[in-house]
């Protein structure tokens, strides 16, 4: 059976207390969304990873359920807490609260429907990310609430068919899946580094910049990169009611996750009706920026929420019109 595990991170440093806007969030303008009046309200976001902590106090709130799929905790399905460290990051960074206190996520307002499919060890298979994915799908929330976004920031080398069947699946029910590219990559626009799911063309795969808007030396190279978003030293959400600052492709891909959930919120509240897969891909490439790197590395650019030029182009066709 095909292993899945965590793409690779660095803890670069954890701490008990904060209270900023992480740099990452700034960096891609999502207060500009903020401000609009769009903070992802009840947009759910699935995070297959690690776990959570439910506890935690900016995520207490956020979570609408969850299931684990793994061992861990004896295989209680009821159990998805985090035993590793890695889940509760990316929630954090994804949907954690605008409490006054800690840090705030890209989509304060959005919910997370956690799914455990890897271990304390970070290790899965890819039998169960594909159900968590199936359960994705299917799942209902108390008040009718469906997934629109899956988010994984995992990957493994083999190319397995029952796991992209589930997740062309979950691209034909509407749901934007976000992945990850990976951290095998060698600083080379021409050499290609492929890691599954992030390599299959039904996601959005998700590379890294550093805070200096640089593509990271570790981010993967290869014509299915769809953009990039900060991953090198992200602050958000740790065990033990604590914050870390973690780097790698995996801090990326939820900072495009929560983006969705954001332009969802924003475009459907706008137009008064649900938006398809495509039609929220197409608002994603709109926010975006071009770093001037090859395309194997940046796709189509930099995630960035406040794109000035695409406002004024939509108010010269209006005027034109």
């Amino acid at each position: 059976m095909p292993k899945v595990h965590l793409i690779p991170f660095q803890i670069e440093a954890i701490a008990e207390n904060t209270f900023e806007v992480p740099p990452g969030i700034k960096m891609i303008r999502a207060r500009s969304v903020w401000r609009e009046g769009f903070k992802g309200e009840n947009i759910v976001v699935a995070v297959i990873d690690t776990g959570c902590e439910q506890g935690h106090m900016d995520l207490a709130g956020q979570i609408i359920g969850g299931y684990n799929f793994t061992d861990d905790f004896n295989g209680d399905p009821a159990n998805f807490a985090d035993n590793n460290g890695h889940g509760t990051h990316v929630c954090g960074t994804v949907a954690a609260a605008e409490n006054g206190d800690g840090v705030v996520g890209v989509a304060p307002k959005a919910r997370l429907l956690v799914l455990k499919v890897l271990t304390g060890a970070g290790e899965g298979t890819t039998e169960n990310i594909a159900s968590a994915v199936n359960y994705a799908v299917r799942w209902t929330g108390p008040n009718g609430e469906k997934v629109r976004v899956i988010s994984m920031s995992l990957g493994g080398p083999d190319d397995d068919l029952a796991l992209h069947s589930a997740i062309s699946n979950a691209v034909q029910n509407n749901i934007m899946v976000v992945c990850a590219s990976g951290n095998e990559g060698d600083g080379d626009s021409e050499t290609n580094e492929y890691s599954f799911p992030a390599a299959y063309p039904e996601v959005v795969a998700v590379g890294s910049v550093n805070p200096v808007k640089r593509i990271s030396s570790f981010s993967n190279s290869n014509g299915e990169v769809d953009l990039v978003a900060p991953g090198e030293h992200v602050v958000s959400t740790y065990p033990g009611n604590q914050y870390a600052a973690l780097s790698g492709t995996s801090m990326a891909a939820p900072h495009v996750s929560g983006a969705v959930a954001l332009l969802t919120d924003k475009f459907e509240s706008m137009r008064g009706s649900r938006l398809s897969e495509p039609e929220i891909f197409k608002e994603l490439l709109n926010n975006t920026v071009s770093l001037g790197y090859p395309k194997t590395l940046e796709g189509n650019g930099l995630l960035n929420l406040n794109n000035k030029k695409l406002e004024k182009l939509k108010k010269l066709i209006k005027m034109l019109g």
